[in-house]
C-alpha cells in the first residue's frame, strides 16, 4: 500500500527500547529463539518479566529452546490493524505452542492460510524487518 503521495508505507515493528528484553532481540537477530527458563522451578515461562510466574522466584535466565511446536490455535486477519499490511490480507495470526510448553503470539508464513490447520507441527523462521529488527515467525515443517 502507499500513501497520497505514492510513497510505500512502512510497516510497524517493535521497538526493542527496554533493556529487560535487549537478550530476546539479540537472539532474534542471531536467529536464535531463546526463552525465560526458571532455575529454581525448572520451567519455561513467556512472556519476560522480574520473577516466574510458577514459583515467584526472580531466579531465570534465557535458556535457546528448539523453535518447534504446533499451532494451537488461530484465525484469519483479513481487517489489518495498520494500512501496510492491507496488502497481505487474509494472513494467519497464531498462538504457537512450543515443543518446551510455552505458548508465543506470531504469524506462519509459508503456507496457504486456507490450508493452515491447529495441531500443525511448525518451526521458527526469522525475518530481516529492518537492520535493528528480527522478528520470529513459523513455518509449517514439511512432513
Amino acid at each position: 500500500m502507499t500513501t497520497e503521495q505514492g510513497q510505500a508505507l512502512s510497516k510497524p515493528l517493535p521497538r526493542p527500547e527496554h533493556a529487560f528484553t535487549d537478550q530476546f532481540w539479540d537472539a532474534c537477530q542471531r536467529h536464535e529463539l531463546i526463552i525465560p527458563y526458571c532455575t529454581k522451578c525448572s520451567r519455561y515461562f513467556w512472556y519476560p518479566r522480574q520473577e516466574c510466574p510458577f514459583c515467584l522466584e526472580g531466579a531465570w535466565e534465557w535458556r535457546k529452546v528448539s523453535g518447534k511446536g504446533r499451532v494451537y490455535t488461530f484465525t484469519l486477519v483479513r481487517q489489518p490493524g495498520h494500512p501496510a499490511f492491507a496488502e497481505e490480507v487474509p494472513y494467519p495470526y497464531a498462538i504457537i505452542q512450543l515443543d518446551e510448553g510455552v505458548r508465543l503470539i506470531s504469524n506462519v508464513v509459508g503456507i496457504d492460510p486456507l490450508q493452515l490447520q491447529c495441531e500443525q507441527r511448525v518451526e521458527v523462521v526469522f525475518e530481516e524487518a529492518s537492520p535493528d529488527v528480527t522478528l520470529f515467525k513459523f513455518r509449517p515443517i514439511p512432513e
